[in-house]
């Protein structure tokens, strides 16, 4: 845990929150600036800065637990859809260094979806880099 992490503070019961679901190792509780109706996170209870040094029983945890209550959002609000968004990094929106999960349920609705992404689908990619991006990853992913 770390004291001045405000997401082991609620882990830890000492921060208020409005809890959704806990389990051994996750804990759900609606997210305070809500980017649509039902917006929670998902968050491990051991703390973790990010993607890049989670356990990966942990991440598996978090993962198993954002899918089972994205499953409940389309019953229990009326979603249209959902999208499960983890920001690495503060040049990808991490505001919290503790790694989350957002659950965010879509609405057609839109009093009830503001969440507005700027990724512009449709959009077809420049193919000599996505190859070049490819063939980068793949030779990074081997050295493991």
């Amino acid at each position: 845990m770390s004291s001045d992490c405000i997401f082991c503070q609620i882990v830890a019961g000492d921060a208020p929150s409005a809890p959704i679901a806990e389990t051994e190792s996750t804990l759900a509780f609606m997210d305070i600036q809500p980017g649509s109706d039902g917006h929670l996170l998902v968050v491990p209870k051991r703390h973790s800065t990010d993607l890049r040094d989670i356990p990966a029983e942990d991440l598996s945890a978090v993962a198993l637990e954002s899918q089972r209550i994205a499953k409940h959002a389309f019953d229990a609000w009326g979603a249209d859809g959902v999208n499960l968004l983890n920001c690495c990094g503060a040049e990808a929106w991490q505001t919290v260094f503790h790694f989350h999960m957002h659950v965010i349920p879509r609405y057609r609705d839109r009093d009830k979806d503001r969440l507005r992404l700027p990724f512009e689908p449709g959009i077809r990619g420049n193919q000599e880099l996505i190859g070049f991006l490819a063939a980068s990853m793949r030779e990074s992913l081997g050295d493991e």
